[in-house]
């Protein structure tokens, strides 16, 4: 397995060469992300070959729940498809739940690009109304739901307690939506952005769909200019670029990082504590 950063999101990455999603149950996936008795992650991505130039993309949140797609997933699983000479370098095809996600990832180094398909952002949420704090509220499906929520000070945010709050709105629908908080920053420096992530039920460092999503709807009131570059929690920038025309985007892309972190073997399964180790260490001291 690999274990690979995307902006501070982070995953374990399979090759779908030897492993297959049936063997993956929501409660394995999610033992496999703690973070504490598994390799930790926000996620889980089985990469499968599906024919020149393509890659099967299959994702799991970390409690286990399948995800329609998840952007720095995407960027990681750019990069490691090429690593792993399961495509050549430059241009693929991501075939996710979502939908055909195109990528490009060149040759070393850990940047790449996945270009998404055109989406309507909302600019306001009927039912939902902005907090001391807060500006103003849009919307975006980015492969999966955004709630975006333009804020003043991004230190300020009760983020686990708002974000909860709306991720359950029963305006968003009963699947809820993941809950983007944008807010400028410094002078001349990118727009900052935090993250509530549903499937994880916390803060995750960075969510490239969300980015997307946050970086259009700025756009589209006027307070940004495309493309756009906005600094994730995880500290690395990631930069949207798109065709804005009212509300309706189109050759939309996202360009950040997907780095290999380490590669590893997971011992969990099959693992009996109960056994006598294969070899007693000798512990005398003279």
């Amino acid at each position: 397995m690999h274990k690979m950063t995307g902006s501070g999101n982070d995953f374990v990455l399979l090759d779908g060469r030897s492993a297959v999603p049936e063997a993956w149950p929501a409660a394995r996936v999610a033992a496999l992300c703690d973070r504490r008795a598994g390799v930790g992650a926000d996620g889980l991505v089985i990469l499968t070959p599906e024919g020149p130039g393509a890659i099967r993309m299959t994702y799991w949140n970390a409690d286990g729940s399948r995800a329609a797609m998840c952007g720095n997933a995407a960027l990681c699983s750019a990069r490691l498809a090429v690593h792993l000479e399961l495509v050549p370098p430059g241009e693929l095809c991501l075939l996710t739940d979502a939908g055909v996600v195109r990528a490009r990832a060149p040759v070393g180094g850990d940047q790449a690009e996945i270009g998404l398909p055109g989406f309507e952002v909302a600019r306001e949420v009927e039912g939902l109304e902005p907090a001391a704090g807060e500006r103003w509220m849009g919307f975006a499906q980015v492969g999966v739901p955004h709630l975006v929520v333009r804020v003043d000070d991004i230190e300020r945010i009760d983020l686990l307690g708002r974000g909860r709050s709306l991720r359950f709105s029963p305006r968003l629908g009963a699947a809820g939506a993941n809950v983007n908080f944008v807010a400028p920053g410094p002078a001349g420096q990118p727009w900052l952005i935090r993250t509530y992530e549903r499937g994880i039920e916390g803060e995750t460092l960075a969510c490239g769909t969300g980015t997307v999503a946050a970086g259009l709807l700025l756009a589209a009131r006027g307070e940004a200019s495309l493309p756009v570059t906005l600094r994730s929690r995880g500290g690395e920038p990631l930069l949207v670029e798109a065709d804005l025309n009212g509300d309706r985007a189109s050759n939309v892309w996202l360009g950040g990082q997907g780095k290999l972190v380490f590669r590893a073997v997971w011992e969990a399964d099959g693992f009996d504590p109960a056994a006598p180790a294969s070899v007693t260490p000798n512990c005398t001291t003279k």
